[in-house]
């Protein structure tokens, strides 16, 4: 990926709201995923009387869609925090991107 968020040097408070993005991404993906598996796994064993080829077979759904929103959370929030810094970098304008100036078809000069 060409653009980089903050397209050069960053200041140590850029690196440290990285950081702390990272962190949550990864801490709420984990809480998403376990949610899953609580719900999917964990519930229905609890819950009911279950033969062992059914306990399987919910640990490997349950852990493929735990796995799935993991990704998609984690992704889902990095994504967000990379849109909003590079619109908090343009609407700075201290050219935070180099060639940026072309705002993708939301405005700009012909």
């Amino acid at each position: 990926m060409d653009e980089a968020v903050g397209g050069g040097r960053r200041s140590q408070a850029e690196r440290d709201a990285i950081t702390v993005e990272i962190g949550y991404a990864l801490a709420s993906a984990t809480a998403v995923a376990l949610a899953i598996i609580g719900v999917v796994v964990a519930g229905p064993a609890i819950a009911f009387s279950l033969s062992e080829t059914t306990e399987r077979t919910l640990l490997g759904v349950g852990g493929s869609l735990a796995a799935t929103a993991f990704v998609a959370r984690l992704v889902t929030v990095l994504w967000r925090f990379t849109t909003r810094e590079r619109a908090r970098r343009a609407g700075l304008g201290d050219g935070g991107v180099p060639g940026d100036g072309d705002t993708g078809g939301r405005g700009g000069s012909a």
